[in-house]
């Protein structure tokens, strides 16, 4: 299956010159069994081998070389990387989040569940790249990587954020203590708690909460691809439709945004 034809791409994004994109789905790829068929994930238990030429196949779509395509080794944090010039695999990073100015140099976050953010000031041409999960997104890993962006040169009034598919409200039940901390923090999160399937239990809103913490930092130019990756199997993977299904391991998306050289 053609990896162009399959990938995803924000009108918001696509419509800035200079600037590659893509929210790469699961099909285009060479894995097999649970990771079929473009699995990105380096810290999966997939062949190796597959994975390199999955990610190979993904640098190639945009237009960079696959050794100047990079992600971090990412670790639930609010915590921001420079990209100057490309790592490898062993010497990634731990951040979840990357920002750079660098021309031909794709930078990256993968997930399968949590929010995959892309940022770009098509001006000051400065991207960014966070991956939002509840954790992250609620320690602060948008505004870190905005604020990021602006020492490179951007402006937060400039900048257009896409958000990638995630697990979606319907789809994403947590406890009473999950909602507590939310609540204890901001008595206005309330808001992104929906009324749960099962006693004690609530549906957490985790675009809402991202697009919300856009907006309050500052970006007005928000896009949500409203997709969701526990729903649709056939091209999503889902680390919470895993843990459903009893699978020993999942695949990643790999999201990236490149300046073109």
């Amino acid at each position: 299956m053609n990896i162009e034809e399959n990938i995803l791409r924000a009108p918001s994004l696509s419509a800035l010159d200079g600037i590659r994109h893509a929210f790469f789905t699961r099909q285009g790829g060479v894995s097999g069994g649970l990771y079929a068929s473009l699995n990105g994930g380096v810290g999966s238990n997939d062949e190796k081998e597959r994975v390199a030429e999955n990610r190979a196949r993904m640098a190639r779509a945009l237009s960079v070389a696959p050794e100047r395509f990079v992600t971090a080794y990412q670790i639930h944090s609010p915590d921001v990387v420079v990209a100057d010039t490309p790592w490898d695999a062993d010497s990634r990073p731990k951040a979840d989040a990357i920002v750079t100015r660098v021309e031909g140099l794709a930078i990256g976050v993968s997930t399968a569940d949590c929010g995959p953010v892309l940022f770009a000031d098509g001006q000051a041409r400065v991207i960014g790249a966070a991956h939002a999960g509840w954790r992250g997104a609620f320690q602060g890993v948008i505004e870190s990587t905005i604020a990021a962006m602006e020492k490179l040169g951007a402006d937060r009034a400039r900048i257009v954020a896409a958000m990638g598919p995630m697990i979606r409200q319907r789809n994403y039940e947590v406890g009473a203590d999950f909602r507590t901390r939310f609540l204890e923090a901001d008595e206005s999160h309330e808001r992104f708690f929906a009324p749960g399937r099962r006693e004690g239990h609530a549906q957490f809103d985790l675009a809402g909460f991202i697009a919300m913490q856009l907006a309050r930092s500052g970006v007005s130019r928000i896009e949500d691809l409203g997709l969701c990756t526990y729903d649709d199997p056939v091209r999503f993977y889902s680390y919470r439709r895993s843990q459903h299904c009893q699978e020993p391991d999942y695949g990643r998306h790999v999201n990236a945004i490149a300046l073109a050289g």
